[in-house]
Parts: C-alpha cells; sequence; structure tokens
C-alpha cells in the first residue's frame, strides 16, 4: 500500500506583504551597490538588477534616487542599532563599561554602515538634493546613539557632560572608518582605538 503524500503548500502573500518584501530587496541591494561600487557607480538600473525588480517596481517605491539611497542608509541604520542594542545591557554594567561601550560604537560605526554612509556623507556635498534627504536620518541616527549611551552608561559617567565622551567616540570611530575606506594600518587603527578606551576609562569612569 502506497504511503499517503501529503502536500503542504505554502500560504499566499498578501499585498502588503510583498510591498514590504520588494522594497527591503530594493534597499538591501543599494546598500550592496554602496558598499561594493561606491557612489558614482551605483546605478538604479544595477540596483534593479540585484533586487529583481522592474524599475516601474522601483519608481513606485522611491520616486528619485536620492530617496531610495537616504532611505536604504535608514534602513542599514536600523540594523546597526538592533544589532548594538542586542544584549548591550548587560555587557555594559561591569567595571569595563566604559571600554564595552566604546567597542559597542565601533561595531556600530564601522564596517558597512560607515561605508555606505560615508559614501553618502561625500556625494551630498554637492547634490542638494541627496543632502536634503540625508539630514533627518543622520540626525536621526545621532539622537538614537545618544539614547542609548545615556541607556547604558547613564549617571555612571563621571563629569558634568556626559555625552561628551560619546561625540568624541563618534567623531574618532568616523575618522578611523574613513582610515580604512582609504586603506590605511588596521594595527594603527586598533592601537588609536585601543589608546582611547585607556583615556576615557581613566577620564570619566567613576
Amino acid at each position: 500500500m502506497l504511503a499517503s503524500i501529503s502536500l503542504v503548500t505554502r500560504p499566499r502573500l498578501t499585498q502588503q506583504e510583498r510591498t514590504e518584501r520588494t522594497r527591503e530587496l530594493l534597499l538591501d541591494a543599494t546598500i550592496d551597490c554602496l558598499v561594493e561600487l561606491g557612489y558614482a557607480r551605483t546605478s538604479t538600473n544595477e540596483i534593479c538588477r540585484r533586487a529583481g525588480v522592474s524599475r516601474g517596481a522601483q519608481q513606485h517605491h522611491f520616486a528619485t534616487k536620492a530617496e531610495l539611497m537616504a532611505s536604504a542608509v535608514e534602513h542599514l541604520v536600523s540594523k546597526i542599532i538592533d544589532r548594538m542594542t542586542s544584549g548591550a545591557r548587560e555587557a555594559l554594567t561591569g567595571p569595563d563599561r566604559i571600554s564595552q561601550g566604546i567597542d559597542m560604537l565601533w561595531r556600530g560605526y564601522s564596517g558597512s554602515l560607515s561605508t555606505a554612509v560615508m559614501e553618502l556623507w561625500v556625494a551630498g556635498r554637492t547634490d542638494p538634493e541627496l543632502h536634503t534627504a540625508m539630514q533627518p536620518i543622520d540626525k536621526a541616527l545621532a539622537r538614537r546613539t545618544a539614547e542609548l549611551f545615556r541607556e547604558m552608561l547613564g549617571e555612571q559617567v563621571a563629569g558634568d557632560r556626559p555625552d561628551l565622551p560619546l561625540w568624541l567616540t563618534v567623531n574618532l570611530i568616523r575618522g578611523l572608518a574613513l582610515d580604512s575606506m582609504i586603506g590605511g594600518d588596521p594595527a594603527r587603527r586598533r592601537q588609536l582605538l585601543d589608546e582611547w578606551k585607556t583615556i576615557a576609562v581613566k577620564t570619566y569612569g567613576s
């Protein structure tokens, strides 16, 4: 007797789910292009090819290239913030919390996030539409990063300006990320970051 075979069919995606999926494919493809090709060589045609969607679908979701670029960075920022916050409360409660906080920021502001954002910041200098689209996202990232830093360290940071070590770290990390993009020495970057951690712990550790 033949065993009965049950066929399991996947439920059809709703229109909203298909829309969200297409949008996510476009955003992920945009980030990949920025990282691999740079802004100048990133075209909407290449983005659509990688995402497997038509130009019409892309234009339905994002009317302009600047809007697509800004939304892609917002998409990536959201993922990076989620990764930074995962388990962070436990990691930042010990005596090395300042050092761990700096490591947390380095994870968030380096790698693919830094590469994509750097490409857009530089391009936005001479592209008013892109510059305008990027401004609210940059401010939102700065605000969320500051909130996260305060949540993790709170009043444990010594001094009357608890945000100062945050912004010193962010600006150092941006410089190190740029150094990485232009082919700087990885060992030197690690040394500089470790040196800053030592200084920050001595200066701001309570």
